[in-house]
């Protein structure tokens, strides 16, 4: 399990980050957690639909299907789509809550990217401020997550107004058709018998982009559907779990984060 440690500058002074280079960090991950402003720019990638998280829906990009199957990432860690989630552009920074209920920086410690690699650069300058490329950083994790408290409060609409509705996906092998299921997907037939009072709450919410987007992008089920038969043939992937669901109730929001050096 991902590890995250809280930077601090009596800690981290004079440690060192370099950007990463391979998305293998990412190559077990079926699904990643999306925000409503880059869905558009998802929806032309993969399919998109939504998982139950926290007794909350959270958008998310199917990655593969299959447990522990990405299959936007190549065997040499390239990444092969054409959109990268920015829930994967921050690595191997991320904000996290601590306990106080403010937001920490932190990173994973697993990464192996911040330590004492002399061809990094500084989290902080010898006057202990933050470095233009961490500000950048921070910058961006900032906005991500403010967008993803937004995305909450369409889902919450969504949901009120029960426009989401199960997902189970079938899908052809070679010992028959299963069904995977742990997903959602806009129910497009309760969006038209919306009300005028309902849809404009649901128009309020900013949510109609997110119906809109979430039903384009299932057309891209085939493709990928395509890419994990294309693997398959290559080498047989992880099997699902025993009662033919995906594990997709963990989408590493939770991950372990160690506030022991966090000053």
């Amino acid at each position: 399990m991902t590890t995250l440690i809280a930077i601090s500058k009596s800690e981290h002074l004079l440690a060192r980050w370099v950007k990463y280079s391979s998305f293998s960090f990412a190559a077990a991950k079926a699904v990643v957690p999306l925000v409503a402003q880059e869905l558009p720019r998802a929806a032309g990638a993969f399919p998109v639909g939504f998982v139950r998280e926290a007794d909350a829906f959270v958008p998310v990009a199917v990655m593969g299907l299959e447990q522990g199957q990405n299959l936007f990432v190549a065997a040499d860690g390239r990444w092969a789509g054409r959109y990268i989630p920015a829930a994967y552009r921050g690595y191997p920074f991320t904000l996290a809550t601590a306990p106080s209920g403010d937001a920490v920086l932190c990173f994973d410690q697993a990464s192996g990217l911040v330590g004492d690699n002399p061809n990094g650069e500084r989290l902080f300058d010898d006057e202990g401020q933050m470095s233009e490329g961490l500000k950048g950083i921070l910058d961006f994790l900032v906005k991500v997550r403010q967008n993803r408290a937004a995305t909450q409060n369409i889902c919450a609409v969504l949901e009120k107004r029960q426009l989401i509705k199960p997902w189970p996906i079938k899908i052809a092998g070679p010992e028959g058709e299963r069904i995977l299921e742990g997903l959602y997907m806009i129910d497009e037939g309760a969006v038209n018998a919306l009300s005028g009072e309902a849809l404009e709450e649901v128009h309020r919410a900013g949510a109609l982009p997110v119906i809109y987007c979430q039903l384009l992008s299932m057309q891209n089920l085939q493709s990928l559907t395509n890419m994990s038969a294309a693997r398959a043939q290559v080498k047989p992937g992880p099997a699902l779990t025993a009662s033919g669901e995906l594990d997709f109730d963990r989408i590493d929001m939770d991950a372990a984060i160690d506030f022991s050096r966090f000053n």
